[in-house]
This record gives C-alpha cells, sequence and structure tokens, in this order.
C-alpha cells in the first residue's frame, strides 16, 4: 500500500480529501459539488481520477444505482507516509533536522514553539 500512496498526485489528493472530510461514501455528484467550489474541472476528469484511485486501490466503488466512492486510505495514513517520505529524501531519515530547518527558517511563529515544546514534554512523560 505505501508504494501506492507514493504515487498519489496532488490532483488525486483533491479527490481523496472530498472524502475524507465527507466521512462516508459519496457518489460522484457529490463529489463534483464539492469540487466545483475549488476547481474548474470537468465531471470526465474527476471520472478519470477516481478511476486511477481506484487502480491503485486507495479508493474504493461500491455499486448500488450509481458508484459510491470511500477512502481505502486514511488521511491520516497518508499524511503519516508523505511525511516520513518527506524527511527521508530530504533530511536523509532525521526528523531533528527538518524541524531545525523550520526553525531555522522562522517558519514557526512562537505559539507554534511553545505547542511543540509541550508535545515534546508529553513525549518525554511517556517513556
Amino acid at each position: 500500500m505505501k508504494l501506492l500512496i507514493s504515487k498519489i498526485t496532488d490532483s488525486e489528493v483533491e479527490v481523496l480529501r472530498v472524502l475524507w472530510e465527507a466521512g462516508r461514501e459519496l457518489p460522484i455528484a457529490d463529489i463534483r459539488k464539492t469540487l466545483e467550489r475549488t476547481s474548474n474541472w470537468e465531471t470526465s476528469t474527476i471520472k478519470t481520477l477516481l478511476r486511477r484511485l481506484c487502480e491503485k486501490g486507495v479508493v474504493l466503488a461500491t455499486k448500488k444505482e450509481v458508484f459510491y466512492y470511500r477512502p481505502a486510505v486514511s488521511e491520516a495514513e497518508y499524511n503519516d507516509h508523505t511525511t516520513q517520505n518527506l524527511i527521508d529524501r530530504l533530511y536523509s531519515g532525521s526528523a531533528k533536522n527538518l524541524v531545525a530547518s523550520l526553525l531555522g527558517s522562522k517558519k514557526l511563529n512562537d505559539l507554534d514553539i511553545e505547542e511543540l515544546r509541550t508535545l515534546f514534554k508529553v513525549g518525554d512523560r511517556d517513556e
């Protein structure tokens, strides 16, 4: 499954986000209505993206009166895999180097840093 997750395109992720946010299986009409707000894709494009996601095994289709779609991969699984892939590719597997990069580039504000400190303290207690 991890190999398939790594092959998901940005457009396919947009479709997955609709399914994740819905929290239930959806017919293509509902998926299309949601995507109309953020994209100008034709129905044929959405059908193609859904077909590809089904072929990759990350979306499941169930035939009722029409096809209903649901994710086979959770958003957390996708995010975990994508984050680990980023860390592996850019920081040689070092999450510490990722955090150091974020701190050095001023991408984190004081509140973000304080929240991270709290998370690190909680992590220390668990061990």
